[in-house]
């Protein structure tokens, strides 16, 4: 078990792998993170490309989260991402910042700051933390983590900026190595295939993998981008003659 709290000045697994050897997926970032965000009494993390003028969707925006689906979905129903003080802080900051829900509703300009503050105390997602990120090429990006806990230390923050940094670099390694051919369908995108083949739909699919229906989704579309498809249906008629699924 690794010690979020210490760190990652001892990045050595037992077995001796390194973290970076250890994350060999996105399902290996994914559960990372998962069990960071759980260390540090977190709801949940989200991975989020920073958001360019002009967009209108926070869900586009999400490359992995274990945040609801629903609280997406009201995100956006209610056009919250065009007046957010964290998106316009994104775009211009690469320093980490906390966020309180209540106190973010009164610097919106937009008069919604209530319909935000219900679209996060709903989620269980009042307080937390968003820290930038970014990439070998330069691609930004931000690691968020909310709940109810209080505000972070500036320790926690330090270990947990430290924590995003690699991740982030790792999860866009992978997704570089990932972008092949056919043959490099992970096992998650191969079993959300199989479970189409069968009929099923998002909401049945992220029941039986216990996963949610954004993530069901995520795999889905990387498999339709892959087999350069045009949709679900083409996906899985490709998957099939490829011998990928049954």
């Amino acid at each position: 078990m690794v010690d979020f709290s210490a760190g990652i000045s001892s990045l050595i697994l037992p077995g001796g792998r390194s973290i970076a050897e250890a994350l060999g997926s996105e399902d290996d970032i994914r559960r990372v993170l998962g069990q960071i965000s759980d260390a540090y009494g977190f709801r949940g993390f989200l991975v989020l490309s920073i958001p360019e003028t002009g967009c209108h969707s926070l869900s586009t925006q999400a490359l992995m989260t274990t945040w609801p689906s629903e609280f997406l979905r009201r995100y956006d129903s209610a056009g919250l991402i065009d007046g957010s003080p964290v998106v316009q802080r994104l775009r211009r900051s690469t320093i980490p910042f906390t966020y309180d829900a209540h106190q973010l509703a009164r610097r919106r300009l937009d008069g919604k700051g209530d319909a935000a503050v219900s679209v996060f105390e709903t989620a269980g997602l009042p307080r937390g933390l968003y820290l930038p990120v970014h990439d070998a090429s330069g691609r930004r990006a931000a690691i968020a983590f909310g709940g109810s806990r209080e505000l972070v230390s500036s320790d926690e923050m330090q270990a947990l900026n430290l924590w995003a940094d690699l991740l982030y670099s790792r999860l866009s390694e992978v997704r570089v190595r990932d972008r092949r051919g056919p043959g490099s369908l992970s096992r998650r995108e191969i079993e959300c295939l199989r479970w189409a083949a069968a009929g099923k739909t998002t909401m049945e699919m992220a029941r039986i993998m216990a996963l949610s229906e954004y993530t069901v989704n995520h795999y889905l579309n990387r498999a339709t981008r892959k087999l350069d498809s045009v949709n679900r249906v083409q996906t899985v008629a490709k998957a099939m003659r490829a011998g990928l699924i049954n």
